[in-house]
């Protein structure tokens, strides 16, 4: 009851991580839970790494302790996008230096803002679910753990639909014994391409319906623009809440600078 009151009064619940969006914070009742497993799928070049490392990004400049493992590109490819996204400048720019001094400025800002803040990152690990549930396991000190993502695990003997599950089910299990919050990113094995709406759900999932069983949170990401051209909705992203063991399943409204790879919140945008 001293917690209950004391988010009554207004302080942030005491397990919650915030995501830096606020709009999805609000959604979520302060940020993801520790010990929850949450799960963000979308189709192919929706942009699910791209937030996952914006959720890293500004959990830690909030002060929490990030842990992001990636099978999705080795770590240097990481640090670009970390630059791209704070200084807001295009990966090809910073690849290929050819800024000018401003743009110079700006990278060199972001890195000093960095230094102390930058989340832990590093490769998810060899040797399959059991290996990547015993990571969560020793990142005790982390509030968040962020794996990019489910299908870069590398896989055992089990076909590729129980493999999944059973990885769904050993991270569930790692994030409740270490109080640790873990968010995976997953691509949509089961996606079908001839429906009308586009929109995923949580069968699209696939895992055998292990994600929709065991996750606590999952969220699914939507832009009109990769399916139908229309003019004002580039950048236009849904982030839509499938399921949600605390509250309400509804959606948020974000915006994808794909120049950047950077989202932000429609409703309360970074100035």
């Amino acid at each position: 009851m001293m917690r209950v009151d004391a988010v009554a009064d207004g302080m942030a619940p005491p397990d919650a991580v915030p995501t830096g969006f606020p709009s999805v914070d609000r959604l979520l009742g302060g940020g993801v839970r520790r010990g929850d497993l949450v799960v963000l799928g979308g189709d192919v070049g929706v942009g699910k790494s791209a937030l996952a490392l914006a959720f890293a990004l500004r959990s830690s400049a909030a002060g929490h302790i990030v842990e992001l493992r990636t099978g999705e590109m080795d770590t240097a490819r990481v640090l670009e996008r970390v630059l791209a996204i704070e200084a807001r400048t295009s990966v090809d720019t910073i690849r290929h230096g050819s800024f000018d001094d401003t743009t110079r400025a700006a990278l060199g800002a972001a890195a000093l803002r960095l230094r102390e803040t930058l989340p832990r990152i590093d490769r998810i690990p060899p040797g399959g679910a059991g290996a990547m549930a015993d990571t969560v396991r020793r990142a005790i000190d982390a509030r968040v753990l962020i794996v990019d993502s489910l299908q870069s695990i590398p896989a055992g003997s089990m076909p590729q639909d129980e493999e999944l599950a059973h990885t769904v089910r050993l991270l569930k299990r790692a994030a409740i014994e270490t109080g640790v919050a873990v968010i995976a990113t997953a691509h949509l094995p089961a996606l079908e391409r001839e429906r009308d709406d586009m929109r995923p759900n949580l069968d699209d999932f696939g895992a055998l319906g292990a994600v929709k069983q065991h996750a606590d949170i999952v969220l699914a990401l939507y832009r009109e623009e990769l399916y139908q051209r229309a003019p004002g909705q580039e950048g236009a992203t849904e982030l839509a809440v499938l399921k949600n063991r605390g509250g309400p399943c509804t959606y948020v409204d974000l915006y994808f600078y794909r120049q950047w790879l950077r989202f932000e919140d429609m409703v309360d945008p970074d100035r």
